[in-house]
């Protein structure tokens, strides 16, 4: 089987927003072992949308579409759909009943706009949407060639989207194949050193055609290595993972610092929680994300880590050592994270330096600024979050004035 994704929405074409829905789907098909040949955009217009539509049902054989679905007048997806089926518009009693049943929810009335959501071309399917009111269709086109194409079209919102592919089309898409079967997927989560040197520590692993697949991705220096296994059943496929998972983390080591939805700042505070330590910042470089990331963890976690965190004015000047000392003495707590101001390399780079107090010493690192100012900040924030987590006992301490690179 090849697919097509198609983006429907002006605020794509016109790049007011950036397109992530086509490039999350192209990586979910890709693990199920369907390929994706084409991408395209289209815009909020019958013609846009159906010359769209018929082009893919042409030349691939699932086709998957976001956006459209809405209430309001240009929201045309289920009418291009209907018209390029041939197929009238119905109203779907189920459709209905679960869009009113959105709206009882909240305790509001059901605006008459909102019918529109509940029609559906003639013969077509409905894929239910669990946290939004548009639910989703699921169409056969006809193709030149006398066969069919498999329309899914869903919401553009992304976690309603990804949601009603997990739990509707990939079953459908599984059922699709000549060798049925279960897919299991399990995402193993790294930071400390870029996408291409872990890709370099794991040589057999990330390639195409290899069963398991292991994909690799990256997101403001976090990697996350994707194992998706595919078997006669679940314990197979956990069978599967379990000796790649394995393999992973004995090449990779301390870089591995959690599983699925962790970040590096829960890793952080589960490791400080387990040790029974206690934990306050002071910033300079990053300007309150570190705070950020370990006050949201610690609310996500115990809620007895985090002591609070301290802003210091662009510009300060103040040792980043003395900093940390000085702010573990002031909250009270067991840990003392600083990050200090921006500093100008002689290759011209620019650098912040980290610093990590407890009453036993204090461990400084130096970070590399890189990708961009709000992407830079964001890498130093997790940076400095991760020194925590490797300087407690879940991680080997980091060697002090060691430069850390972080990113892609």
């Amino acid at each position: 089987m090849r697919a097509e994704v198609i983006a429907i929405g002006d605020e794509l074409t016109t790049g007011a927003r950036l397109d992530t829905n086509s490039q999350w789907l192209s990586a979910e098909l890709a693990l199920l072992g369907i390929p994706v040949i084409f991408h395209v955009t289209a815009t909020d217009t019958l013609e846009a949308g159906a010359e769209a539509f018929r082009t893919a049902a042409g030349r691939a054989d699932v086709v998957v579409a976001t956006g459209g679905l809405g209430p309001t007048a240009d929201d045309l997806t289920r009418d291009v759909l209907a018209a390029v089926a041939g197929q009238p518009l119905e109203l779907s009693a189920e459709a209905l009943a679960a869009v009113e049943s959105r709206f009882a929810l909240r305790g509001m009335p059901m605006p008459e706009t909102n019918r529109r959501q509940a029609l559906f071309p003639r013969g077509s399917r409905l894929i239910p949407n669990p946290d939004g009111t548009a639910p989703g269709l699921d169409v056969d086109l006809s193709r030149p060639d006398g066969g069919r194409a498999r329309v899914f079209a869903l919401p553009g919102v992304p976690a309603e989207m990804k949601l009603m592919w997990r739990q509707t089309v990939v079953p459908a898409l599984l059922a699709m194949q000549p060798e049925r079967g279960t897919i299991v997927q399990r995402r193993i989560k790294c930071f400390g050193a870029g996408e291409s040197a872990i890709e370099a520590l794991l040589p057999d692993l990330v390639r195409r055609g290899r069963e398991p697949l292991v994909g690799i991705t990256a997101h403001e220096a976090t990697i996350t290595l994707r194992i998706a296994a595919r078997g006669r059943d679940e314990a197979a496929c956990r069978a599967m993972i379990a000796a790649d998972e394995a393999t992973i983390r004995a090449c990779l080591g301390s870089l591995v610092f959690g599983v699925e939805d962790d970040e590096v700042e829960d890793a952080a505070i589960r490791a400080a929680a387990a040790a029974g330590l206690s934990l306050a910042t002071a910033e300079i470089g990053t300007h309150g994300r570190v705070a950020a990331l370990l006050a949201q963890a610690d609310a996500r976690g115990s809620g007895r880590v985090f002591r609070g965190g301290r802003v210091l004015a662009p510009g300060a000047t103040a040792d980043p050592t003395a900093v940390a000392e000085q702010v573990r003495r002031d909250a009270g707590a067991d840990l003392g994270l600083a990050v200090g101001p921006p500093q100008t390399a002689a290759d011209g780079a620019t650098l912040v330096d980290i610093a990590l107090a407890s009453d036993a010493c204090v461990e400084r690192v130096t970070h590399r600024l890189g990708g961009g100012a709000a992407l830079a900040q964001s890498r130093a924030a997790k940076t400095a979050v991760d020194l925590v987590r490797r300087s407690l006992p879940a991680g080997p301490s980091p060697q002090a004035s060691r430069p850390v690179e972080a990113g892609r």
